[in-house]
């Protein structure tokens, strides 16, 4: 037998399929999906690949496989999905296959690898009833080693150290029992739970509103029918989305099938998980997300693949779970762009989903109060079934929302981040014990720092950025390439002593907080507070439990959340997602501001937003400020229309980067002649825009440039863009790393 082997590489020219020769003792251990170890050209060291087919002979002579990983591996349904995305993300198979793999098993040594988590465990050797007669009769007569024998009865599994707490014993105690033959150590896998010490009352199923059944009733039609529909629950923030997917997954669960819960931030995840617990209990969920230890994330990847969890529940990567039998793919806060990986393969995890859900023929939920604009054209145009939820869930109006123009504060002489009417909310706020939220989409200290002098502004060494002050570190930080330097009080550039701390970040914003309001208790969440392993939970948990007055933090605050004691958001600068060279930059700042003012004012009492700008007649603030997505999407699809932005279009990005600038140009002007002559000679729908310098031109030392695509991709323009890809790279032009991006979420 033959095996189909794609090399463990990014080499784009390693993207094929090599023979082997499948040894007849590893006949039975070797599958499509099989992770094996081969002798590859005239390297020393065994290299990794993956089995992607199997046939019964070669047309070429092969050398044997030299050894297969039996445990860790993916099935065909996955290689498949690998193969499709590799074409449609332009990348190697080997990159999407290993976005599948069990986490901590990236390495080409199998053995250094994530592995499963074991402990000496502890049994009786012999029956009880010859213990007892051994007690009778003398033969054990300390009090210890038969209290921790009749204890042992009484217990099936258990590690030895455990035990040891629990009875009161000794090591020394259980190994004289052991020389003796009374009881036994064996080794035992234990799972890294990360629920352990989570304690979650359980709750029961609500009483749906008439919304709401109507939408649960419309998913439900199509599960008891197996049909492939897409539906988008449109509902303004606080109108119970996640009370209807708790009962769909219900339905699901009585089905025997599974769901997978996709959730945007990391942040959101242990709320959702605690909501979950609550509802169907730990034995029943998995969860995957980047905060859990590699050990914690390999043993839920085969909680799911052993078929014990049935809820599934993560960020962007938990779509790639091993799961068999899936029943429901439900995306929530669609419109997120973590949604949307930056990184290679460049996949959007919506266009997973769809490939899933069509294999599976089951339904998917996309959610959101502010969808992104292509989920809701195709709602409006019939491809997707849209679903609505007009009312808060439990009769709560939506807050009363206030905008300030900063300009006038200026003029007025308020020359702090807290205009007089946010802070007379606020002082308000902390006299009647309620909560508030300031929402600042900027860390660190100061955005910048300038002579006031000469101009100079300071930059990153390495990129073309200027490097952010962080107070608490004294240090000046590129949030690039994380390059650090002591700040300066003299102007390297003209020695002059005007320097400048401009713009606010949530460090500074802290600080004004704590000198305006002295008494006020507060906390901050962004980047830079939540690096720790659960820090981010114990932020949230410190402020909805604690007597904690004010939350400051960016936009992993703004979305999903349910604090009932918040009855204020303040929103310190509106205009920074304005001010992006990007033609979404309406859209997030309407997206975001809307999601933030809905955390104000979701239980009984009233909320109420204050949004600061230096924009104050802007289409996106004036239309946040009603919360009316329909009047904002009325008004911003006509300027794509008219633009040929997206939805009308698909915008594709192919960037150039090197150290070398020559080889950057040569490689994005080839890049573009390739296109070009492709349009021509294939009268391809393409709209090509000659090549140019990045917005942000260098980074980590990289010269980039770029070329843009705008077009209606399909199938014809993917393959002709693969081609023109391996026609670059036999080019040979050296050191130039050249990515695609199909609707990048970053221009930059």
């Amino acid at each position: 037998m033959i095996a189909e082997i794609i090399m463990n590489s990014s080499v784009r020219n390693l993207d094929k399929t090599f023979d082997y020769s499948i040894p007849f003792d590893m006949e039975d251990k070797i599958h499509i999906g099989s992770r094996v170890l081969v002798k590859f050209g005239n390297i020393k060291e065994l290299k990794e690949g993956f089995v992607v087919n199997i046939k019964d002979k070669s047309d070429f002579e092969v050398k044997d496989i030299s050894k297969v990983e039996e445990k860790d591996f993916i099935d065909e349904e996955k290689v498949n999905l690998a193969k499709w995305m590799s074409k449609r993300y332009f990348c190697n198979v080997s990159e999407c296959i290993k976005l599948m793999l069990p986490p901590g098993t990236g390495t080409n040594n199998l053995e250094n690898r994530a592995k499963e988590k074991t402990a000496r465990f502890i049994r009786l050797a012999k029956s009880i009833d010859e213990i007892e007669f051994d007690i009778e009769s003398k033969k054990i007569k300390s009090d210890k080693h038969i209290r921790a024998l009749r204890m042992l009865d009484k217990i099936s599994e258990i590690p030895s150290k455990e035990f040891e707490e629990i009875a009161d014993v000794s090591s020394a105690v259980l190994k004289t029992l052991e020389k003796n033959g009374y009881i036994e150590f064996y080794e035992n896998a234990v799972e890294r739970n990360p629920f352990l010490h989570k304690v979650v009352a359980s709750t029961n199923n609500l009483k749906l509103t008439d919304e709401q059944q109507s939408a649960f009733k419309a998913v439900e039609n199509t599960l008891d029918d197996m049909m492939n529909s897409e539906f988008l629950l449109f509902g303004v923030t606080g109108s119970g989305k996640t009370e209807v997917y708790l009962q769909l997954i219900e339905k699901v669960l009585e089905m025997g099938k599974t769901s997978v819960m996709l959730v945007p931030e990391i942040s959101l995840t242990p709320q959702t998980v605690d909501r979950f617990i609550a509802r169907f209990g730990q034995e029943k969920i998995a969860v995957l997300h980047s905060k859990l230890s590699v050990g914690e994330r390999y043993d839920q990847w085969y909680k799911i693949k052993n078929g014990e969890a049935k809820i599934v529940i993560g960020a962007r990567s938990a779509i790639f779970a091993p799961v068999s039998d899936l029943g429901l793919i439900i995306i929530d806060e669609e419109h997120d762009s973590s949604y949307k990986s930056e990184t290679t393969p460049r996949y959007n995890v919506k266009d997973v989903a769809r490939y899933l859900a069509k294999e599976y023929s089951i339904p998917i939920i996309f959610g959101s109060a502010t969808p992104d604009m292509d989920t809701y054209f195709k709602a409006q145009n019939g491809y997707i079934e849209l679903l609505e939820l007009t009312k808060r869930a439990n009769n709560a109006s939506l807050p009363n929302v206030k905008i300030v123009d900063m300009r006038q504060e200026l003029s007025n002489g308020n020359r702090t981040s807290i205009s007089m009417n946010l802070y007379d909310k606020i002082k308000q706020n902390l006299e009647n014990k309620k909560q508030t939220i300031l929402f600042l989409n900027r860390r660190g200290y100061s955005t910048f720092i300038m002579c006031r002098d000469c101009g100079y502004v300071a930059k990153c060494k390495n990129c073309n950025i200027a490097l952010t002050y962080h107070s608490k570190e004294n240090r000046l930080r590129c949030h690039y390439c994380g390059y650090e330097v002591l700040p300066f009080n003299v102007c390297p550039e003209c020695s002059g002593k005007s320097i400048k701390y401009s713009g606010s970040g949530t460090q500074k914003l802290e600080e004004e907080v704590h000198n305006i309001f002295p008494n006020a208790k507060t906390i901050r969440m962004d980047v830079d507070t939540v690096s720790k392993k659960n820090s981010h939970e114990d932020i949230l948990n410190k402020f909805k439990n604690e007597d904690i007055d004010i939350l400051i933090g960016t936009q992993m605050i703004v979305k999903g959340h349910h604090f009932p004691r918040v009855t204020l958001v303040g929103v310190i600068f509106a205009d920074g997602s304005l001010n992006i060279d990007d033609y979404r930059a309406n859209e997030r700042t309407f997206q975001i501001l809307t999601q933030v003012a809905g955390r104000a004012g979701r239980d009984k009492d009233a909320g109420n937003v204050v949004i600061q700008t230096y924009n104050p007649d802007n289409l996106a603030i004036e239309y946040a400020k009603k919360q009316d997505y329909k009047q904002f999407y009325n008004t911003e699809i006509k300027i794509r229309k008219q633009l040929k932005y997206p939805p009308f279009c698909d915008i594709i990005l192919i960037g150039f980067s090197s150290e070398n600038e020559i080889s950057v140009i040569k490689s994005a002007k080839s890049m573009y002649k390739i296109i070009k002559d492709k349009i021509i000679t294939e009268k391809l729908p393409i709209i090509l825009y000659k090549p140019v310098p990045a917005p942000v031109d260098r980074i980590k030392n990289k010269i980039r440039w770029r070329l843009i695509i705008k077009c209606k991709l399909d199938d014809r323009i993917i393959e002709a863009l693969n081609r023109s890809i391996n026609e670059l790279n036999s080019l040979n032009i050296k050191d130039v790393k050249t990515v695609i991006d199909i609707n990048p979420i970053n221009m930059m």
